[in-house]
C-alpha cells in the first residue's frame, strides 16, 4: 500500500514539473531600424507634442467641441469601442481556461424490449415487468493538464488580441481627431478665401465703374469696359464655388462628429489660429511605443508568436483527467436510496498524436511563417511611421518659408494694384495692366490662405504621426 502512495506522488510530481514547461519562445520585440533622432531635433529634448492630450494641443473652442462630439458620436469609433467590449469579455473568459470543466446532467430512460428477446425474458424473470427503466444524475469534471503551456499560450493570445483591439480603437480615435482638425482648418481656409473673393469683387466693381466713366469721357474704348466686366465675372464666379465647398465641408465635419448635415457655427478665422511655439518630437524609439497603429501591428506579432507555441504544443502528448459521480437506479422509487444509488468514476488519459496526415506539423510550420510575416509587417509599420514624421517635419519647415514669401508677394501685389489704378486714372497705364495686377493679387491672396491652411495641416500631421490624439 505504501508503494502505491509513493507511485501516486511520483506521478503527481511529474505532472506538476511538466506543467511548468512551456514550448515556444516568449515574445521579444524584434530589432527595428530607427534613426537616433528626427530631422534637426536635439538629443536632449525627449519630450514630444504627442504626449499632449488633444484638448491641450487644439486650443480653439469650436474645434475642441467638434472633436469632443466626434469622440462621443463618431460611428467608426463607436464600432471600434464595441469590438473592444467583445475583446474584454473574451479576456475575462480566458482567465478561467486553466480551471476544470464541470457539467451536470440528469437523464431518464425507458426501454420496452421484445418479449421474445433475451432482454425481454430477463426483464420479466428478474424485474417482473415488461420494460426497463434507468434514471441517472451525473456531475462530471474534466481537466487538461497544461503540460506544454498550450493553455497559457491561449491566454496570452486572447490578452494580446484585446490589447490589439484597444490599440486599434486608439488608432481610430487618432484618425477621427486628425480628420476633424484638418476639416476644420480647411473650413477656415474656405472662409478666408470667400472673404478675399468678396473683397476683390468689390475692387473689380470699382474698376468697372471707373472704366465706364473713362469710356464715356473718350479716354478708353468699350473693349476696356468689356475686359473689366469679364474680370469681375471671373471673381464673382469664385463666390458660389467657395460657398458650395464650405457647405460640403460643413457636412463632412457633421458626419465625422456623428451629426446630421448642417451648418457649423464658428467664431475664429484662419488668422486667429496660433501655431505651437515649439514642435518637439522626442526620441524615435518612444514614437514606436506611442503610435497606436504601430502598437496594433506589434500586438498582432505577439499573437502570432503565441500561436507558434500552441501549434507546437498540439504535437506533444496531452494529459486529461476526468472524474464524475451521482445517482443511478433502474427504478424511480430507489433513486434517492443512498448510498445504494451512489456511483462514481475516474479516468486519466494521455493522448499522443501519431499520424494525422502531417496536419499538426503543417500547422506548426504555417504558424512560424505567419510569425515571420507579422515581424515584417511590424517593421514596415515602424518604417512608415518614421517616414511620416520626417515628411511632416519637412512640410512644417518649408511651409513656414513659403508663408513668409507668399505674405511678401501679397503685399507687393496689393501695392501694384493700387499703383496700376492710379496710373490708369492718369492715363499712364492701360486697362490690361490693371486687370493683370488685380488677377495676380487675387491668386496670391488665395494662395496665401492655402499655404496657411497647409501649415496648420502639417502641424496636425506631425502630431498624429508622432502618436498624438488618443489621450
Amino acid at each position: 500500500m505504501q508503494h502505491k502512495h509513493i507511485h501516486f506522488y511520483t506521478i503527481a510530481l511529474a505532472v506538476l514539473l511538466l506543467a511548468g514547461c512551456k514550448v515556444g519562445k516568449d515574445y521579444q520585440r524584434p530589432e527595428v531600424a530607427l534613426p537616433q533622432q528626427f530631422n534637426g531635433q536635439s538629443f536632449a529634448d525627449t519630450s514630444s507634442i504627442a504626449d499632449l492630450a488633444w484638448k491641450d494641443f487644439f486650443t480653439d473652442p469650436v474645434l475642441q467641441g467638434l472633436i469632443g462630439k466626434g469622440i462621443t458620436y463618431n460611428n467608426d469609433l463607436l464600432i471600434a469601442i464595441k469590438r473592444l467590449d467583445i475583446a474584454q469579455a473574451q479576456v475575462k473568459q480566458a482567465k478561467l481556461l486553466q480551471l476544470p470543466e464541470v457539467n451536470l446532467s440528469a437523464t431518464g430512460q425507458i426501454n420496452r424490449p421484445s418479449d421474445n428477446s433475451l432482454n425481454g425474458l430477463s426483464t420479466k424473470t428478474f424485474l417482473k415487468q415488461s420494460y426497463l427503466e434507468n434514471y441517472q444524475v451525473l456531475a462530471n469534471i474534466s481537466w487538461e493538464a497544461d503540460i506544454w503551456g498550450k493553455i497559457r499560450r491561449q491566454k496570452e493570445t486572447v490578452l494580446a488580441q484585446y490589447l490589439q483591439t484597444q490599440e486599434a480603437a486608439r488608432a481610430v480615435q487618432t484618425q477621427v481627431v486628425t480628420s476633424i482638425a484638418q476639416g476644420y482648418y480647411n473650413l477656415l481656409m474656405l472662409d478666408r478665401q470667400l472673404v478675399i473673393a468678396r473683397n476683390n469683387l468689390a475692387l473689380n466693381d470699382t474698376f468697372v465703374n471707373v472704366t465706364r466713366i473713362l469710356r464715356d469721357g473718350g479716354v478708353v474704348t468699350t473693349l476696356a469696359v468689356n475686359q473689366a466686366e469679364a474680370q469681375k465675372k471671373t471673381t464673382q464666379l469664385l463666390i458660389p464655388q467657395l460657398e458650395q465647398d464650405i457647405a460640403l465641408q460643413e457636412n463632412a465635419l457633421q458626419v465625422l462628429t456623428g451629426q446630421l448635415p448642417g451648418t457649423i457655427a464658428r467664431t475664429s478665422t484662419l488668422h486667429d489660429i496660433a501655431l505651437p511655439g515649439t514642435l518637439s518630437t522626442g526620441l524615435p524609439v518612444a514614437m514606436v511605443s506611442r503610435r497606436p497603429d504601430v502598437r496594433t501591428n506589434e500586438m498582432a506579432l505577439v499573437v502570432a508568436n503565441a500561436q507558434v507555441g500552441i501549434a507546437q504544443a498540439n504535437m506533444y502528448p496531452a494529459l486529461s483527467i476526468t472524474a464524475g459521480g451521482g445517482l443511478e437506479t433502474f427504478t424511480a422509487s430507489n433513486w434517492f436510496n443512498i448510498p445504494g444509488s451512489l456511483f462514481g468514476l475516474a479516468a486519466g488519459t494521455i493522448a499522443q498524436p501519431l499520424f494525422r496526415k502531417k496536419a499538426l506539423k503543417t500547422q506548426f510550420e504555417v504558424a512560424k511563417i505567419e510569425r515571420e510575416q507579422a515581424v515584417i509587417q511590424f517593421r514596415q509599420s515602424v518604417l512608415q511611421a518614421t517616414s511620416e514624421v520626417s515628411n511632416a517635419l519637412v512640410q512644417v519647415d518649408k511651409l513656414k518659408e513659403q508663408r513668409v514669401l507668399a505674405g511678401d508677394q501679397v503685399d507687393t501685389l496689393k501695392l501694384a494694384v493700387g499703383n496700376a489704378q492710379l496710373l490708369f486714372k492718369s492715363d499712364l497705364a492701360n486697362y490690361l495692366e490693371v486687370i493683370t495686377a488685380q488677377s495676380n493679387a487675387l491668386q496670391a491672396e488665395l494662395n496665401l490662405a492655402a499655404i496657411q491652411r497647409s501649415q496648420l495641416g502639417a502641424v496636425v500631421e506631425l502630431y498624429r504621426s508622432l502618436g498624438g490624439g488618443w489621450k
